[in-house]
Order: structure tokens, then sequence, then C-alpha cells
């Protein structure tokens, strides 16, 4: 197991939801803050992005080649990068106070995102289920929605509420999506770092990325902490396994939480990090439609 390093120092703002394209070879993640999409592709350094008119929370790709995203407005996709959105949902929540957050496919292709509560004075914070032009409304009792992963049997959905340091397991039904049997799979103590976004490797653990922890955590089914891995900056914000061999574990963190005192510390927070790990990854799951 090797350190942390910067392969991408981004300067994000808020860089999050990082997503390995195996079929490219191409990370993508999304600045929500400077309502940016970005793709690194790491074989050629090159690094795009693409600005929008709000902030993305998160996306999964797609089995046809192109994009699905959930924004402050709802949710769109498009057809490629540079592609026109195209309205999938349309927000009946208030946008003035929600926004979406963190999300990704199911193995059956289904989008699900969760959105965050901005006053956090009560628990709005939704996880909606979106399939053939539909969505459902999973749970709504959080005040910021992250961490949704899913175990390698297809029969536990993972997702945490951050501000309130706890991550839940729901069983899930692929074949139906419904999730039932909410029940706390880990509560961190208050003052050492909040669950944020995550990722299940192939052997069941849950790797957590703990905002103002400055570190990720690796989890076991059963809620065990296994391994702690330092971050060189004190708010990473979810993980992603990827590289030739899924072996890569990639993290994204937050520029514009810091403080200049601790940007002399951490100069490359905003960017995006790499652990060679021993362990693999699952492939994302694409959007079915």
């Amino acid at each position: 197991m090797t350190e942390m390093r910067c392969v991408l120092d981004a300067q994000a703002k808020l860089a999050e939801c990082p997503r390995w394209d195996e079929q490219t070879n191409t990370l993508y993640f999304v600045d929500i803050d400077s309502f940016e999409l970005h793709a690194f592709h790491l074989d050629t350094g090159d690094h795009a992005k693409r600005t929008f008119d709000e902030e993305i929370g998160c996306f999964s790709l797609t089995q046809n080649g192109g994009f699905i995203a959930a924004f402050r407005s709802g949710v769109y996709t498009f057809a490629d990068f540079n592609a026109p959105l195209i309205p999938y949902w349309l927000a009946d929540y208030d946008q003035k106070t929600t926004r979406f957050n963190d999300g990704r496919c199911d193995p059956k292709g289904r989008f699900l995102a969760g959105t965050m509560y901005s006053p956090k004075d009560a628990f709005l914070g939704g996880l909606y289920q979106f399939e053939n032009g539909q969505q459902l409304l999973l749970d709504q009792a959080a005040w910021t929605s992250n961490g949704l992963a899913f175990s390698p049997d297809h029969k536990t959905m993972y997702y945490s509420d951050t501000p309130n340091h706890i991550v839940y397991q729901f069983d899930y039904d692929v074949e139906t999506g419904k999730a039932t049997n909410k029940r706390t799979f880990i509560e961190f103590p208050r003052g050492n770092g909040r669950p944020d976004g995550a990722a299940v490797d192939a052997e069941g653990n849950y790797w957590s990325a703990l905002y103002q922890g400055q570190r990720v955590v690796k989890i076991s089914p059963e809620g065990d902490i296994l391994a702690e891995y330092p971050v060189p900056a004190t708010y990473p914000t979810m993980v992603a396994f990827g590289g030739k061999d899924m072996k890569t574990l990639f993290v994204s963190t937050c520029r514009g939480a810091q403080t200049e005192e601790e940007l002399k510390s951490f100069p490359n927070a905003g960017g995006i990090f790499a652990l060679d790990t021993d362990t693999q990854g699952q492939t994302e799951f694409r959007f079915a439609g």
C-alpha cells in the first residue's frame, strides 16, 4: 500500500462524485460550487471541463455512452460531454433550500440521487430513484444525502447523512428497486470527520471519505473499521475505484472550505488524489433509461 498522491491539482472549490469510465480510462468528477463537470484522462493527462448554469451534484454514465446528472433544478440527460441538456425530471422541491448532492446507479441501471437541505433545521433531504422517466422517493430523513453504494451481492444499499455522522444500511431488492429495513451501519463520533461519499469494493468493504477528517476509512460489511488512510486535505469528499486493474482508489477533495493556514499545509486541496490498494473495486453501473 502506497501513500496518497495528487494525480490532478484541480484547485476545485468542491470536487465530488469521482467516477471511473473503464471503457476510456477516464476519471470524471464534478466541482459542485463551480457548476462544472470534469474529465481527466489518466493515460494522456488531458483534462477537460464543462461549465453549467447551476450546481451539478452527481451523475452517472449511461449505457448508450451519455450522461444522466442531478442538478439543483432537477435531473437531465445529455448524449455526450458537450451535448445539450435534456430534462428528465424537474424538481418539485424548494430550490432555494434544496439541491441534489450524491448519487449513482443501482445494478439494474436505475439512477438514484439524494438531496441536501441547506437550512439543516429539518430532515428534508430525500433519496430519489429514477427509471423509465418516472421518479420514486425512497427515503426522506436526512440533512445531506451522501455515501450511496451497493454491496457486491446487490442485496444491501448504503446511504449516509453527513452532518449527523451516520451511515445507514437498507435491504435492497434489485428486481423491484425497493429499499427496506433501514438501520444504522456505523455512527462516527463528533469532531473527527463526517461520512461523505463512498464506494464498496469487490469484497464488500465500505470505503468512506471523512469530510473534515483528513482521511478515508475502510469498513467491513459488519461495520468494523479495518484501516484508515490519511489524505493531504482536510476535506475529502468521495472515493471511487478505478485504474486498469480497478485497484486504484481515487479521492476527491474540497478547497473552498480550507482556511489560509490549512492551505499552507495542504496546497493541493481541491485536487484528486489516488491510493494504490490491494483490493479490487466494482465496475460502476450505468443508467439504463
